[in-house]
């Protein structure tokens, strides 16, 4: 008999194998959230979430204009659905806790990281039809809504419209008084890669608290969704080593230069390979 853990690992390496527009985000968010939380209700979690869906389809087909196109009729939309009707908001008093990056937990508290809110913007926004994408803002998720041009959204401030001055505002305060803006600062996100923000959250939290073993747990469940991201397989590997689990990180770093076999980062990670493999002798 499987555990609740194992079949959601099964789910990620199922949407692994599944190409970047096939995601259904907020799903793959749910099998990460149920690995770090086995008991909860994600049943529950799931049908709150096609709630959500069917709410965004009914408004969507009850404003012409929205639908026509409007791209401040669907912010203002998306927004009044999620912050209004359901409750969700920025986590501004415990920003920091791992639940805000957990869609379980996002979902029982209505508190979230901007990422975390985000996946939910997009998520109702597909089901209503409506073009949207994440943003890699440095240090601030954001979503941009598309139809005749693009709005960018902070779903963390309750989406309100981000204009030029603001995004310029925002990046200073992230990035340093000397960053502005440019042609990547609004580098459209695919589903994959938002997700993989989501978890890279939580990979960093449990670093900074000395957590290692969560870390690399976490990586490896990123990896099911990403199988060929080498940047993961070289963090797995590099931790492995740190734990003292040399098969394992021997396994990761071959990975690694397998996908990214030229480079600086392939050298070190062939002298490292090297020491490794002397150790097993």
């Amino acid at each position: 008999m499987t555990t609740p853990q194992q079949e959601a690992r099964a789910a990620l390496e199922a949407a692994g194998r599944l190409p970047d527009a096939e995601l259904d985000i907020a799903a793959v968010a749910l099998q990460f959230a149920r690995v770090d939380q086995p008991v909860a209700d994600w049943q529950a979690a799931q049908q709150h979430l096609s709630d959500l869906a069917r709410a965004a389809v009914e408004l969507a087909s009850a404003d012409a204009q929205a639908d026509a196109g409007d791209l401040a009729r669907r912010r203002a939309t998306l927004a009044e659905l999620l912050h209004g009707e359901f409750g969700y908001a920025g986590d501004t008093e415990s920003y920091d806790d791992p639940s805000n990056a957990n869609l379980l937990k996002v979902i029982e508290r209505r508190r979230g990281l901007p990422v975390a809110l985000g996946i939910l913007w997009l998520h109702a926004a597909e089901a209503a039809g409506w073009e949207a994408h994440g943003v890699d803002f440095p240090g601030h998720f954001l979503v941009a809504l598309s139809g005749r041009g693009q709005v960018v959204v902070d779903v963390f401030g309750e989406g309100r419209a981000l204009e030029a001055k603001d995004l310029r505002r925002l990046l200073k305060t992230f990035a340093g008084e000397s960053a502005e803006l440019g042609r990547d600062t609004l580098a459209p996100m695919g589903k994959r890669a938002v997700l993989l923000r989501l978890q890279n959250n939580i990979k960093v939290r449990r670093l900074r608290e000395g957590d290692l073993t969560g870390a690399v747990a976490c990586t490896e469940d990123m990896l099911r969704l990403a199988p060929d991201a080498a940047p993961l397989w070289r963090e797995a590997g590099l931790m492995h080593q740190r734990l003292g689990h040399v098969t394992a990180a021997i396994l990761s770093l071959e990975r690694f230069l397998q996908l990214s076999p030229d480079g600086p980062q392939a050298g070190r990670v062939r002298g490292l390979l090297e020491e490794l493999r002397h150790r097993l002798n």
